[in-house]
């Protein structure tokens, strides 16, 4: 690799390449040795989008490099080792059950003509590193998973409340020791806007670590005690099945030789599922879902936050059958469901509702109105808790999506659910009826339309 190529890839170039999973949030990266090898950071089971970046580039993945042991997605390293030959490299303290180098503090592995040194940078988790990516003496950046990102610093709850604040020290000091290297260091963080793994919104998803020196509000702290506090201040709740990957990642995922497939299903035999204890998600938009339905079953609609909302609402081990619309393409659904282990994936309804109305069986709707039409009622908030403190309706009911199961008896009868859009209401809407409620009026839109069509004045702050 020539020092041109490689100074292009410090500023973000080709062959630099971010693969961004919009979903979760997060960035893996593949970066091209020069000699037809590439070495991978980071990369997700579904490989879709590595596959296709390295196929166009003629390269084989030579090195599968994880940062931690991640609790948001089951990790492609062993994966690329079994279809590219790839050498893992991950932390010698994660105590990961496959064969991979165990690198520690200082450790450096020759990827030919550049050089990926190891930096100890516990905080996120305990086994966490950085690599610091070389060019001879010269840093060219450094892929720092959940220590450094973007204007914040990743969570430190993940091993449980006993471990919070000493984890946040222990990122106050790998963030330290981040930024005494040269403000010129690209900065290539795992975790982005829109992570559970407390990422703040904004577009920038690469950085540098003189910007950061300037940005980050946690880097600004004049001490070790107002880092922690502000840090463990930023942190919302997070999806239930981040409590299981990191495990699932540390003994190693399933190899999967052949990409999954998602069976077609008469009417009867989703039925029978359903009545076995198993679950139907319908992955049609929430108009759709909103005329008609078959009873009982969870509206998740097919975009980008799917494997979140399907991580936090139903248990991994559950039996899941799905509903498509039109269009819909089933492999996303498979991939994004393997990705954050679930892999009990029965099927989906062949012929989609009219298959089921054609059988005779029943059907439920829901009510799905803009603010113009939608009542003056009790108003259900089912937004993260930063986006209800920005501005929500007075007197709203704020309960969260992922704890709304728990607590739907809260709820008032005819009550108006709502989100931003109306995708995740009508989740929530799903989710309560569920539980036995009727009569719910889903909002398609948000509480600035609600409170201009009523007259009323946004709220900000957490009323509690």
């Amino acid at each position: 690799m020539t020092t041109r190529r490689v100074l292009e890839a410090a500023v973000g170039f080709d062959p630099l390449i971010p693969l961004i999973d919009e979903g979760l949030g997060n960035s893996a990266y593949l970066v091209d040795l020069g000699d037809g090898r590439a070495l991978a950071v980071d990369a997700s089971r579904d490989l879709r989008t590595l596959h296709a970046a390295a196929e166009r580039r003629g390269l084989r993945v030579a090195f599968a490099a994880d940062t931690h042991l991640h609790a948001d997605f089951l990790s492609g390293a062993l994966r690329l080792a079994h279809e590219h030959g790839a050498t893992v490299l991950a932390s010698a303290a994660g105590g990961r059950e496959f064969a991979h180098r165990g690198l520690v503090e200082g450790d450096e592995v020759d990827l030919g003509g550049l050089t990926l040194r190891a930096l100890a940078t516990p905080g996120h988790t305990d086994e966490h590193l950085s690599f610091l990516l070389l060019d001879g003496g010269r840093e060219l950046g450094v892929f720092t998973g959940g220590s450094l990102i973007v204007d914040s610093a990743a969570r430190t709850d993940l091993l449980g409340p006993g471990r919070t604040e000493e984890l946040a020290r222990a990122q106050y000091r790998s963030l330290e020791r981040l930024t005494r290297l040269p403000d010129d260091t690209a900065v290539w963080p795992t975790h982005g806007a829109g992570s559970f793994c407390s990422a703040p919104p904004g577009a920038e998803r690469t950085t540098t670590i003189g910007a950061q020196k300037r940005s980050n509000p946690l880097l600004a702290a004049p001490d070790e005690d107002t880092f922690v506090r502000r840090l463990l201040g930023s942190l919302g709740t997070y999806p239930a099945y981040f409590d299981r990957l990191a495990e699932a990642n540390r003994r190693g995922p399933a190899v999967l030789t052949a990409a999954p497939t998602l069976p077609a299903l008469d009417a009867a035999a989703l039925r029978a599922l359903l009545t076995d204890g198993g679950h139907v998600v319908d992955v049609r938009p929430a108009a759709d879902y909103a005329a008609g339905h078959i009873p009982g079953s969870l509206s998740i609609p097919l975009r980008d936050q799917f494997a979140t909302w399907l991580g936090w609402l139903l248990p991994d081990g559950a039996r899941i059958a799905f509903v498509t619309g039109e269009g819909q393409d089933p492999s996303e659904i498979v991939w994004q469901a393997y990705k954050i282990g679930y892999e009990r994936l029965a099927g989906r309804l062949a012929g989609g509702m009219a298959a089921w109305r054609a059988a005779g069986l029943p059907e439920s709707a829901t009510a799905f109105v803009t603010a113009d039409r939608a009542p003056r009622t009790a108003y259900v908030d089912v937004r993260q808790e930063a986006e209800f403190a920005a501005g929500h309706v007075p007197g709203a009911l704020h309960l969260e999506l992922g704890t709304l199961a728990p607590r739907a008896a809260d709820v008032p009868d005819g009550a108006v659910v709502a989100c931003g859009h109306g995708e995740r209401a009508m989740t929530a809407a799903s989710v309560l009826e569920r539980a036995g409620h009727t009569g719910l009026t889903v909002l398609n839109g948000g509480p600035g339309g609600y409170a201009a069509a009523h007259g009323l004045t946004l709220a900000e702050g957490d009323p509690r």
